[in-house]
């Protein structure tokens, strides 16, 4: 079988475009943005990921308030969205009037941040504080409007709970992260799904820091 994207949908091969349920497991970036005013956003998406050893980006399909509100106040924040919150994860995606706190809708208490201003999720086990660095138009093939725009961040302060860390090093399984799959599936890791592989004679060892 082959789905073809330069085909008008309704002549594709599936009723649904599958990338999403392919590019599978993905990271949640829960995004908090805070505007000029004041004004919170909380939203989470799904195309994220960590890009360097201290940046991370996230994708928004047009340009919503996660990322003019980053763009606006020059900072946003990733708190990890988890087993526990994932009922307030899913409500933080209502597509509320601009400046009206999803925080709120979704009855999410806040948390401040040590370096930025927009605040964390609080019940969240760990956040990535970040200030933007570029948004990038992904601009299609044969060129025209972008409809999709890259937001890339650089992480300046990391909050992890102290439960959650042990020998120094992050327990990631422990914090019970969900991850996003096609169509409505998730994805829930835990502890018992981790497994360990030494990289290849020759390769570099473990040196993050």
């Amino acid at each position: 079988m082959h789905y073809d994207l330069d085909l008008p949908r309704d002549a594709r091969s599936l009723p649904h475009n599958p990338l999403k349920a392919i590019v599978a497991p993905r990271p949640i970036g829960w995004i908090s943005a805070m505007d000029k005013q004041g004004r919170l956003n909380l939203a989470p998406y799904s195309f994220f990921n960590a890009v360097g050893d201290a940046m991370v980006a996230f994708s928004s399909s047009g340009r919503k308030d996660a990322m003019t509100f980053a763009e606006e106040g020059g900072e946003f924040v990733c708190s990890l969205a988890t087993w526990d919150l994932r009922d307030g994860m899913n409500d933080s995606s209502a597509p509320l009037p601009r400046g009206e706190s999803e925080f709120a809708f979704a009855k999410l208490e806040t948390a401040p941040s040590q370096k930025v201003r927009p605040p964390r999720v609080a019940a969240s086990p760990a956040a990535l504080e970040c200030r933007w660095l570029q948004t990038v138009p992904l601009v299609p093939l044969g060129g025209g409007e972008a409809e999709n725009f890259l937001v890339i961040g650089q992480v300046v302060s990391i909050y992890v709970e102290d439960r959650f860390v042990s020998d120094g090093m992050v327990d990631t399984g422990a914090m019970h992260p969900i991850m996003r799959g096609g169509y409505f599936d998730y994805f829930h890791i835990t502890a018992e799904s981790r497994f360990t592989m030494r990289r290849p004679k020759g390769a570099a060892e473990f040196t993050e820091r």
